[in-house]
């Protein structure tokens, strides 16, 4: 087994100092903004009515909120509105049901983020940090390492703009209303801690306070940073949580998720259980997988056994290969094996659905595309 190097994971901290961009009105909560507007010299109620442009109408730029005086509108968008994120390309696939967008940041990060549609709801996957710094080696975003935590807004924005899409009736056959956002874009979102928690707080918080959606519609991953998990348990918020696992045992589960070095399996499970008893939310066991490396029917025994008689459900992800990666999706028939043995055990167990393949929809891959065809436009020049 390969021995890989202990990964720091210590919540909030990223690898380099952040270049965090300049105050969004989705950092502050309404007081905050309020507070803020009377800086400027406007009244109080006008931070009611560009965070109801905002959140209510998802209305992102400043020269279509024409029920603001011209002056203050200036004013307020250089203030509570910068541009946060710039698109730099979006794809559509599933006849337009999945939609992937990769952002550049205003220190030229790129993140991504992903909007699907389906008959009863709309959901999006956003990114909590550009790049990541879990180093999981078949995760293209791993692969690529931490640039930096994002702020709160930058997280919001991705949820806001994509709420915008929806509303637009852009996706067809699906509600025109954003339902169910899930932290599981580009990076690991209990290492930008603080951050996340207030994004979330602004996605459930009604308008003009935030996007107004259910907590029940939230879900957030994690790799297992334990101390994370408990700190989350505490927050009164009732988000499901998402415990990437991708082994039963620590010998694979050390190489295949690092941070399995420092809270070894049966920690994380014993926190993701307290997780569940404090929120009474049923815990997502989230399972890539990985032709011959995590997918013997010995392993969804192993799997079987530990979640038996649990709040879980198991969530089997068939793996999108990254180009020139050495691992690969299991085989339908090992797949369908592998369920067949946790069902057995009591387990609940579905298959996500498969996504977004022709638009590089592996988390990481649009962005890894991106810097390389940067990369060669540079070579090119030089």
């Amino acid at each position: 087994m390969t021995s890989l190097p202990l990964i720091p994971a210590v919540p909030d901290k990223p690898a380099r100092r952040a270049a965090l961009p300049q105050q969004h009105l989705a950092d502050l909560d309404l007081a905050g903004r309020q507070a803020l507007v009377a800086e400027l010299g406007e009244p109080a109620f006008r931070a009611k009515q560009i965070s109801n442009h905002y959140f209510g109408r998802l209305v992102r730029d400043p020269q279509l909120m024409t029920d603001l005086p011209a002056a203050a509108r200036e004013r307020l968008a250089e203030r509570l509105m910068p541009r946060l994120l710039t698109a730099v390309r979006e794809l559509t696939c599933d006849d337009g049901a999945t939609r992937k967008a990769l952002w550049r940041l205003h220190d030229g990060s790129l993140v991504e983020s992903v909007l699907m549609g389906y008959e009863d709801r709309v959901t999006v996957c956003i990114s909590s940090q550009a790049g990541c710094g879990m180093a999981c080696p078949f995760c293209a975003t791993g692969q690529a390492g931490l640039t930096r935590n994002l702020s709160t807004a930058e997280i919001v924005d991705q949820a806001v703009y994509l709420a915008g899409v929806a509303a637009s009736g852009a996706v067809a056959g699906s509600p025109a209303r954003l339902s169910h956002v899930v932290f599981m874009g580009m990076g690991e979102p209990l290492a930008n801690y603080s951050r996340v928690v207030a994004a979330i707080r602004r996605l459930v918080a009604p308008a003009p306070e935030g996007l107004g959606l259910s907590q029940r519609h939230i879900t957030v991953s994690t790799v297992g940073l334990v101390p994370a998990i408990r700190r989350l348990a505490s927050e009164d918020l009732s988000v499901t949580l998402a415990l990437s696992l991708h082994a039963p045992d620590d010998e694979l589960r050390d190489e295949l998720v690092p941070v399995n070095q420092r809270w070894k399996v049966a920690e994380v499970l014993d926190a993701a259980w307290d997780y569940a008893a404090r929120t009474g939310r049923r815990v997502s066991i989230e399972y890539a997988m990985i032709k011959d490396v995590n997918d013997q029917p010995w392993r969804a025994d192993l799997l079987g056994r530990l979640l038996a008689g649990k709040l879980a459900h198991v969530n089997l992800i068939p793996l999108n290969p990254t180009p020139g990666s050495r691992w690969d999706a299991s085989p339908k028939p090992v797949e369908r094996e592998f369920v067949r043995r946790l069902r057995a055990a009591g387990v609940s167990t579905t298959v996500r659905d498969t996504r977004g393949r022709e638009i590089d929809g592996a988390c990481g891959q649009l962005a890894a595309a991106e810097d390389s065809d940067i990369d060669r436009a540079a070579a090119a020049s030089a």
